[in-house]
């Protein structure tokens, strides 16, 4: 069977996931990816071509009719590699909606499309008009032009959510992060048996391996009983500024406190600037990106507490392969499966720095506790989501497909 994905990039970590999937026996994975710059990949998402196992092409992107990103040469290439099926994401799925000619294409050559989300941010249709008026579209930059009394405004979301619609139900199947799936794409019209939740992961595997090879290794920082820690993409939506407030208050109570923040992007130095105008420049540690998980591993271990103050997705399960308890609020969907309040973290109230300072100062009062946490987290990641788990799940999506191409021919 030959699956391809269609990508606005190339991120170092799903490269690692799609390698695992091109292993299984009778397998094969081919991506379509951006040749350059591509419009769909947040600012700052680290991408390499290293170590990848499977067959990528480059083709040009180009802006629609309808505003959003599309491939030259689509149709050459998918005649060119003939798949069974093609895993596409938001926005290149639009391409099958308002271009039938396209769907047709895919359709008589036997190709079965499945559609891959989060869905974090999508609304049920009934409520969709009221979520983007209270600004549910906002971007990585924390910024919204909406307007929710005019008529473009109703015009421009009534079109978007019946786009969503079309786009949800022409599709065989759907691979998602969470359960809340099935409440969110049901409320479309879409049944339930399309519907795969595959959890979202790393590949474990490779992480917990590294983790065994830098045990008891500490290069990076000195030891700190009392070390928060950030990882991931310096842009708005993480509220790392939120972060960097409050633990300059917590610090009146926890002085030999730490913070350090791993990650580069376009806030970077209006975060250094806010530390140093808190008078925390000392205790907040910025490292720029670190992607080498045998360095990247020496920062989880050297810390009690990983945080995640705003957006943000694996680096929850990358702190959990190093046995971190997790302080996150909503962050992808990804921690409705992964951090149970109190048990292995805490989920404070979304943009509440107050609620973000109770969570955090419990944490740092009892460390032996939160190290215990910590274990849970561990726990979480061997038995429950982990990357046997998605890639197991991804097969019942791709042998859904199989099995109706075959009843299908059999009609």
């Amino acid at each position: 069977m030959k699956i391809l994905f269609t990508f606005g990039g190339l991120p170092h970590y799903y490269n690692l996931v799609l390698n695992r999937l091109n292993r299984i026996e009778g397998q094969e994975i081919v991506v379509i990816a951006p040749k350059s710059g591509g419009k769909t990949v947040g600012s700052g998402v680290h991408q390499t071509l290293d170590g990848i196992e499977f067959k990528v092409h480059f083709l040009e992107e180009y802006k629609t009719l309808w505003g959003k990103p599309f491939f030259k040469n689509f149709i050459e290439t998918i005649e060119a590699e003939r798949p069974d099926v093609i895993v596409t994401i938001w926005p290149y799925i639009l391409a099958f909606v308002y271009n039938p000619m396209l769907l047709w294409k895919i359709r008589s050559m036997g190709i079965k499309l499945i559609l891959k989300e989060i869905p974090f941010n999508i609304p049920k249709f009934k409520e969709a008009l009221d979520y983007y008026a209270n600004g549910g579209v906002a971007s990585e930059t924390m910024q919204t032009n909406l307007k929710p009394d005019s008529l473009a405004f109703k015009l421009k979301y009534t079109l978007l959510k019946y786009s969503y619609k079309r786009a949800f139900n022409l599709v065989d199947a759907h691979v998602d992060y969470t359960e809340e799936a099935y409440e969110v794409f049901g409320s479309y019209g879409v049944p339930k048996e399309k519907i795969f939740v595959i959890y979202n992961s790393p590949d474990t595997d490779l992480i917990l391996a590294d983790k065994a090879k830098i045990e008891g290794i500490n290069t990076v920082l000195p030891e700190n009983p009392l070390r928060l820690l950030h990882v991931g993409r310096l842009v708005k939506w993480k509220r790392v500024d939120m972060l960097i407030e409050v633990f300059s208050k917590l610090l009146v109570q926890f002085p030999t406190a730490e913070l350090v923040i791993v990650g580069t992007g376009p806030e970077e130095e209006n975060l250094k600037e806010q530390a140093i105008a808190l008078g925390i420049e000392k205790q907040v540690v910025f490292t720029g990106g670190v992607y080498k998980m045998t360095e990247l591993g020496q920062y989880f271990n050297a810390s009690l507490v990983y945080v995640l103050a705003g957006m943000g997705g694996l680096s929850i399960n990358d702190a959990m392969c190093f046995d971190k308890p997790i302080v996150c609020a909503v962050a992808d969907g990804t921690e409705k499966k992964l951090v149970r309040d109190g048990y292995n973290g805490f989920i404070f109230d979304d943009g509440n720095a107050d609620d973000l300072f109770k969570k955090l100062a419990v944490l740092l009062s009892d460390p032996a506790k939160t190290r215990q946490m910590g274990l849970n987290s561990g726990q979480i990641i061997r038995d429950e989501v982990n990357i046997h788990v998605v890639i197991k799940n991804y097969q019942r999506a791709f042998e859904s497909c199989r099995s109706s191409a075959v009843s299908n021919r059999l009609k």
